[in-house]
């Protein structure tokens, strides 16, 4: 069975509703908590990092050998790498579908947390 963490980071309670029941986000940091709860298995953390980690290390190398297929592949590998996090592990939906440009920021941000110790690997 997959490891999952209490997250207190989750902001219960304070997520930001409209009227209509559907969660808003007006900033990044509104939308932090929230996506940090999507992520509280251990094991999908460790696939959005590593997926993102490879995923940015082809962009260099797109530059590097002049082959533009690189930068479809990185995206291409960090999504997967994250897909299979969530559905697979978390049982959820990545929420790259209703929030595609703070869940983006939110996959470099965990990652960055991650990696300096702010959240376990």
């Amino acid at each position: 069975m997959p490891e999952r963490e209490s997250n207190d980071n989750r902001g219960a309670g304070r997520d930001p509703v409209s009227s209509r029941g559907v969660m808003t986000f007006k900033t990044f940091q509104e939308f932090y908590p929230f996506y940090l709860g999507e992520h509280a298995d251990r094991t999908s953390r460790r696939l959005h990092v590593v997926g993102t980690s490879l995923g940015v290390l082809q962009l260099p190398l797109a530059l590097i050998t002049g082959y533009g297929g690189l930068i479809l592949s990185g995206l291409v590998t960090g999504y997967a790498f994250a897909w299979v996090g969530h559905y697979f592990f978390e049982k959820n939906t990545p929420a790259t579908f209703k929030y595609p440009l703070f869940s983006l920021r939110g996959d470099f941000t965990m990652a960055r947390d991650v990696l300096t110790g702010r959240i376990p690997w």
